[in-house]
């Protein structure tokens, strides 16, 4: 993975080989200006050297976003940004009912209001309003931090009614469900790309029918699924109970992702657009694509299904080398809660919390690496830290949370920014 270099003015310059990062950080000619994503900074000016014209591309999901930069058609770094919208909305769904709790024993005979409130045009709940900040951040990001001189974008689209009925056209829009794009790739995300009944993956998968038409099944999307060859022909037009009668995991397996909700669908649907604005707002040229060009992409070029390569895939593609095995896990932890009284299930304060956020030097959030000498906790750690007043933090690191370590071992390496980070090996494991 490149890593990003900045001037001594903060002007983006071309992102290096790791190997020559470390010498100019070892002659003293650079220093560490950001941990993750890897940036050094150098201690001179360089206002004549040219710099190359980079692409941020971004696959956008509604659980992680992949994103990726390009450089003459070479992927020279990759990250995978996941979402905390699910967090958000259980916490306005817990907030929400503590209230009308609170109200109605407080308050019981208060008159109701309704419509007191407004919503401005394009309003997005806070848990879809969190998916387009948070991209939003990191593409902000890295073009302070590398020379980005466009910006691609997979602008999917899922008709949520038509991939329920692909009949459906004119009024019946109106008197419908709900539904969408491209029916076969929806299915592949959902499906994991494997065959439902025998598991078996890297192998040409067909649309089955859960209940078969001949058997009054539909061509609704909660009605198919995916199958090998040789499954689909065993199945035939029988009765998904009947085919699976010795195997009842199989089959609940098999029945219950299929009454799934279309709620990922759903949340891209109403982000996508506010997205695209946001980008425009950059000032860089948007350009964008759809899902099939992107599997296309993936396919041409023989690249594992991982969000980031997908991002990589977005649009117009004549040639894809991929330079990093290493893809920047994000994800966004938040920056904590304003709440200074906590309550118990039923509403009650139980703890209040101090006004004090600082402590030994340490914030909640901060990343710190830890070298315990002595006691139980022998060993290093890395990883994010929670403080208290005594002394006494938590680390979570990838293995897991280790309390009671002494801020006298820890050091901080990144300021807290509401994410946490991780490195993964996707290619060539």
């Amino acid at each position: 993975m490149s890593v990003f270099v900045l001037d001594t003015n903060k002007r983006q310059l071309d992102p290096v080989h790791p190997g020559k990062a470390r010498r100019l950080l070892g002659k003293r000619k650079a220093a560490v200006f950001r941990r993750y994503p890897f940036t050094i900074i150098l201690k001179e000016a360089c206002p004549d050297l040219p710099v190359p014209d980079l692409e941020l591309k971004l696959d956008p999901g509604s659980k992680v976003t992949g994103i990726a930069v390009i450089q003459g058609g070479r992927v020279i770094f990759g990250a995978e940004l996941q979402h905390r919208g699910e967090q958000i909305k259980d916490a306005l769904l817990s907030r929400r009912q503590l209230r009308r709790g609170r109200r109605n024993r407080k308050t019981r005979y208060r008159q109701a209001r309704f419509l007191n409130r407004t919503r401005p045009k394009g309003w997005l709940s806070p848990s879809l309003q969190h998916r387009v900040d948070t991209t939003m951040t990191w593409v902000n990001r890295f073009r302070r931090l590398a020379p980005i001189a466009r910006i691609s974008q997979e602008l999917v689209r899922f008709d949520l009614q038509l991939m329920q009925n692909p009949e459906i056209s004119g009024v019946e829009y109106q008197q419908g469900e709900l539904q969408g794009y491209e029916v076969r790739e929806y299915l592949l995300e959902k499906w994991n790309r494997k065959c439902a009944y025998c598991g078996a993956k890297n192998v040409p998968l067909e649309v089955e029918h859960i209940q078969p038409q001949s058997k009054g099944g539909t061509n609704r999307v909660s009605n198919l699924t995916l199958a090998c060859h040789s499954c689909n022909q065993s199945k035939s037009d029988r009765d998904i109970r009947d085919f699976l009668s010795g195997k009842p995991d199989v089959l609940n397996r098999i029945l219950k992702p299929a009454k799934l909700p279309l709620k990922d669908a759903a949340a891209i649907n109403s982000t996508r657009w506010a997205l695209f604005n946001a980008l425009k707002q950059t000032g860089l040229p948007v350009a964008t694509g759809t899902g099939g060009q992107t599997q296309f992409n993936r396919t041409r070029f023989s690249l594992p299904k991982t969000h980031w390569l997908d991002a990589a895939s977005v649009g117009l593609v004549d040639l894809l080398k991929v330079l990093t095995t290493k893809p920047l896990l994000i994800v966004a932890k938040g920056h904590g809660t304003r709440q200074m009284c906590g309550t118990d299930k039923y509403g009650f304060p139980i703890r209040h919390r101090s006004r004090v956020q600082i402590h030994k030097g340490f914030q909640t959030g901060d990343i710190v690496t830890a070298t315990v000498t002595k006691g139980q906790k022998i060993g290093s750690y890395v990883g994010r830290v929670l403080c208290r007043a005594s002394g006494s933090f938590d680390i979570a690191t990838q293995l897991g949370r280790v309390s009671g370590i002494s801020h006298r071992y820890c050091q901080p390496i990144h300021k807290r920014d509401g994410y946490a980070y991780a490195f993964a090996h996707t290619i060539g494991d």
